[in-house]
Formats: C-alpha cells, structure tokens, sequence
C-alpha cells in the first residue's frame, strides 16, 4: 500500500495534467473563434494617404523636387539654367560675368521661387504651349522669343542669341519645370490668377495707403528697391525708377499686377492666405504702375488693334475708350463692349 507521501504527490501531478489539458483547450477554443469567425478590424491610413487628403489643394500644380535635377539628362544644362533664372544679375546684368545685357534685376525677382511658385507667375505652362500664337507680336512665337521679350521688357536688357551657352540652358530649366505637363494643358495654379474687376477706376492715391502699409518695409518709401551692400543682386527689387521694369513688360498691365501682388505680397505669403483683398491690389498695381519706370516702347506690338487685352495702356484702341480707362479701369464696359461687337 502506498505511504501518505506517495498519495499525496500523485494526486499533485494528476491535477497538474489536468490543469495543462485545460490550458490547451482553452487556447484551441480562441484559435477557433478569431480564425473560424470573421472580424471587421478598421484598416488605418498609411502616412502617405493621410499627408495626401490633408493637402489644402491638391489640384494646384506642384513644381518638380529641384534636388533631383542632377538625375535629369540634361542636368548641368537645366541645373545653369536655373541658376540664369535665380542669379540672373551675376551672369547678365550690368556687372555681369557672361554678359552684360541687363538692368540687374533677377529672373525671380519676377517669376518667384526660380518660376516654381504656385501663382507666382511661374513657367508651369511655358513648354506645354510653346510655340504658340501670340496677338502681341502677331505670329508664333518660340520659347526663345518669349525669354527675349522678358530680358528686353522687364530686364530693360539686349537679346540673348537664341544659340547661345545661356538661351540653351534658360530653355532646358522651363522644360524641365514643365515635364509633368501635359502638351497644350495649363495646369492649375500657372501664371498669374485674374481678379474680379472693380466697379470703378483703380486708385492710385488709396494704393498708396497699401503700399505704405504693406510695401514700404521691404521696397522702400520711394520704391526704388533695397540691396544689401556691395551686393550685385537686389534683395527686394525696385518697383519704380532706372532699374525697375519698363512700360513694355507684362507687368504694367493692371491686371497682371494686381493678380501678382495679391497672391504674392507682402514678400512671404502664400496664395492660400493672402493678405490684401482684390480692391487693395487692384489700387496698390495702379499706384505702382503710375510711378516713374524706364520708357522703352515697343512699336510693332499688337499689328491687330482690335486684339490688345482691355489693359494694355497705350492706344490707338479699336474702341472709343479713352487711354486712361484702358490703364485704370473700370475695365467692365470695355470688356462688355467687345463682347458686343463680336470682337473675340
């Protein structure tokens, strides 16, 4: 007969066995339950969706990543023709290093950002729709055409030879800028945006109130711009006087000047938040357009009248709209009246 001892341990070790046998029975039932039975677990979004539908718009064009401009075959091309466009005063202005064709003022003092700002009147669309008709000049017009026009008007500068180092490398930038661009689309955010007109004349006086309160800190009481010193590059470019852009660029048309400064300035904001309304940049375009600028005409410009944009300030006009009008506004009769006569 076994001892007490011997009883004892041999009812430990069955309770043991038996406990483990419930161990394993119940970890068999769990298995069963969450494989056997489905379960609607919440899929949670990856990182990349999630930074995807919090974007503010996402239809609005996006520049390509400059940094991977060394993978580009064109890269040392596309890389100077950035640098043209960013520096343009080092290599073409007045002191210039290749040329000296310029008023010293840089590409993207105007077309921000190298041209990649989203409304920053930017080269989103320039290799997509180049070469391509223009009223102004009346014919077709390549990608080297228009960088000559801005050069000459803006820059208040000499053309650059269409053949040349700097032409061939300005052209490779705008169609690498432009190579997620779609041919004869105009993406969203290209350019500059267009304002709802005034009912009235733009003013010149209230811009002057704007530009006292928003302009003055960075381009000066008298608008002539701020260098840092011995600097060859403006830090703030000049919007009147000798340096500033002549009376034949695209931005003393009213309404290319207030589309800029409202979704550009003051220098900093972004076109999701600006700070003026359409009436202050409609009256701070004309106060700045009204002030003195270099006088450079250009003669054979709009060979068809009837086809000048209801801004262009300088007649004969196929309308009987004074020239002031077509400077200042209201703009609505103009418009309203070419509609009339059947003028596209």
């Amino acid at each position: 007969m076994p001892s007490e001892d011997q009883f004892i341990q041999s009812v430990r070790m069955l309770l043991g066995m038996v406990m483990m046998t419930l161990s394993l029975l119940a970890v068999a039932t769990c298995f069963f339950f969450f494989t056997a039975i489905p379960v609607n677990i919440p899929e949670v979004p990856t990182r990349s969706l999630v930074q995807k539908t919090a974007l503010p718009d996402a239809e609005v064009w996006k520049a390509p990543d400059s940094t991977l401009i060394p993978l580009s075959p064109e890269a040392d091309f596309v890389s100077y023709g950035r640098e043209l466009i960013s520096h343009t005063a080092l290599y073409l202005g007045p002191k210039g290093k290749v040329k000296t064709i310029s008023n010293g003022m840089n590409c993207q003092n105007c077309h921000l950002k190298a041209g990649t700002k989203p409304f920053g009147n930017n080269y989103a669309a320039v290799a997509s729709t180049y070469p391509k008709f223009r009223a102004r000049s009346g014919g077709i017009e390549s990608m080297e055409k228009r960088i000559n026009d801005c050069i000459e008007r803006s820059l208040n500068g000499k053309k650059l030879d269409t053949a040349s180092r700097e032409m061939r490398a300005i052209v490779a930038y705008f169609r690498w800028v432009g190579k997620d661009v779609k041919k004869g689309e105009v993406p969203k955010g290209a350019g500059i945006p267009q304002l709802s007109f005034l009912n009235r004349a733009a003013d010149p006086v209230k811009g002057k109130s704007v530009f006292i309160k928003h302009c003055v800190v960075c381009h000066g009481k008298d608008a002539s711009g701020y260098k840092e010193r011995d600097s060859l590059e403006w830090k703030y470019p000049p919007l009147a006087g000798p340096a500033s852009y002549s009376i034949g660029a695209g931005l003393y048309r009213l309404s290319r000047f207030a589309g800029y400064v409202k979704m550009n300035m003051p220098h900093g904001i972004y076109y999701e938040k600006p700070v003026l309304n359409d009436e202050e940049a409609w009256d701070v375009a004309a106060y700045i357009n009204s002030l003195p600028r270099p006088k450079k005409y250009f003669v054979e410009d709009w060979p068809d009248i009837s086809a000048k944009p209801y801004d262009h300030p300088f007649g004969p006009y196929a309308d009987s709209f004074s020239e002031n009008q077509h400077k200042y506004g209201p703009f609505g009769p103009i418009v309203n009246a070419k509609k009339d006569s059947g003028v596209k």
